[in-house]
């Protein structure tokens, strides 16, 4: 046989080989990993609400995972859930839109100071317009919201300055801005605090140039500060709750995540062993797996498919702790469908807010 440019590649670059003749649950479309993560390695998470399974799973799995602003001591576990600590590995909480993140290290650094200080709820008390509900009873008045900032940022600054290991999970391309200054926040104005003022807010949805270079921007900047941290790059599975786009919100979800998962590909092509993309969208959403991984709302992922991507991660990232799951005919997935109770969603404010 002639010898062509295929000849002689391996099996998993053909899809007959390792996707056609594979169970569904075995399918392990890993990445060669630049690094591993020790036992000991701090690895922190931000993004979407998918990144808080991939918290989770982590623990689960018995890796460090990195907490600098955890619960007051003696605070009940009730309490801690409710205003999300340990949620994230800060009180960020979520960060869906990747100007959040090179704006958080910005106020971080002091390099960036917002206009917009605080929003009013209709209850009287203030929120946080960049974490709107990482305190559930509110703030008595915006002092309030500024102190329990400067006291959130600093431990993001440590955060960012003594991790190893920072698994990052980008959520949308929507997003809202405060127009005078460009201010990105995770809501918009009147979900969860605030009013809505056209002359002062604006909606925006960012493009895959916009989206890289926020990626490549918060690298640079972590890097400043920390240039031993090593970066996991994914996309969440998990589909938008609600587009602003004026388009069928499918259309608009499938614009959103095919621009993420091509910056983040690009962010990690440069070749630097640091950032590396792993493949926990591509995973949960394969067709090979025809809806399996979602729950009745056909957009929560159920435990199954988040086993089924912290298998392929540990197998990346961790092979010396992990024993690769038997190949198998078939797989009891309804033994692995349960809920995601405890998973903090921001985006699900918008749903409540309209009902």
């Amino acid at each position: 046989m002639t010898a062509n440019p295929y000849s002689g590649l391996p099996a998993e670059r053909f899809w007959r080989k390792v996707v056609t003749n594979v169970a569904p649950f075995a399918v392990d479309p890993r990445p060669r990993a630049p690094f591993s993560i020790g036992q000991g390695d701090k690895v922190a998470t931000g993004g979407s609400c998918f990144a808080q399974r991939v918290a989770e799973a982590l623990r689960a799995e018995g890796f460090n995972y990195y907490v600098t602003e955890p619960a007051p001591e003696g605070t009940a576990r009730a309490e801690a859930d409710a205003r999300q600590f340990g949620t994230f590995s800060a009180r960020y909480g979520n960060l869906y839109y990747t100007r959040q993140f090179v704006q958080l290290f910005d106020r971080a650094y002091g390099r960036f100071e917002p206009e917009l200080k605080a929003w009013l709820r209709e209850d009287g008390r203030y929120v946080d317009p960049f974490r709107p509900t990482v305190e559930p009873a509110g703030f008595p008045d915006e002092a309030a919201v500024v102190a329990a900032r400067d006291a959130h940022l600093a431990e993001v600054r440590r955060l960012f300055e003594t991790l190893d290991v920072f698994v990052l999970t980008l959520g949308l391309t929507e997003g809202w801005r405060w127009r005078a200054d460009g201010a990105a926040l995770p809501l918009a104005p009147g979900v969860a605090g605030g009013t809505y003022d056209p002359a002062l807010y604006e909606c925006v949805n960012a493009g895959a140039a916009e989206v890289l270079a926020d990626l490549q921007g918060f690298l640079e900047r972590l890097w400043s500060v920390n240039a031993s941290a090593r970066i996991i790059l994914t996309v969440s599975p998990v589909p938008m709750i609600a587009t602003f786009m004026d388009r069928h919100v499918m259309e608009s979800n499938s614009y959103s995540k095919s621009v993420l998962r091509v910056a983040a590909g690009e962010a990690c092509a440069s070749g630097d062993p640091r950032a590396v993309y792993f493949p926990a969208y591509d995973i949960v959403t394969s067709n090979v797996n025809a809806g399996r991984y979602y729950n009745d709302d056909l957009r929560t992922i159920n435990d199954a498919g988040v086993r089924h991507v912290m298998r392929s991660f540990l197998a990346t990232f961790a092979a010396d702790r992990t024993t690769p799951a038997p190949v198998q005919a078939a797989h009891d997935f309804a033994a692995e469908y349960e809920g995601t109770a405890g998973v903090i969603c921001d985006e699900e404010q918008i749903e409540r807010s309209v009902a």
